[in-house]
């Protein structure tokens, strides 16, 4: 797969043309869930598989209340399972707006 097929927004700070799927895989993972459209949500799973995708997702420090709320829906995998969770859980911000 090429990283061409994924929207144009995603990727709009870094050469695609140096990104690997493999090696960046965090990195490009992070972007979808994060930024993505529903596409390139398809075109991740198609090719990482879900399993894949929330086990990597699991080691982020960092991910958003709805992207961590949709790839824990997705992948049947309890939040506290997921570092950003724990993370943001036992760092609380000083106003709550």
């Amino acid at each position: 797969m090429k990283l061409t097929k994924f929207s144009n927004h995603l990727f709009w700070d870094v050469n695609r043309d140096q990104l690997d799927l493999e090696k960046d895989k965090s990195f490009i993972i992070h972007r979808v869930l994060t930024y993505g459209l529903w596409q390139d949500w398809l075109l991740i799973r198609d090719y990482f598989g879900v399993d894949d995708i929330a086990q990597t997702a699991m080691k982020f420090k960092e991910l958003d209340s709805k992207s961590l709320a949709f790839i824990s829906a997705v992948s049947e995998t309890d939040v506290h399972k997921f570092r950003c969770y724990i993370t943001k859980q036992s760092v609380p911000k000083h106003w709550n707006f």
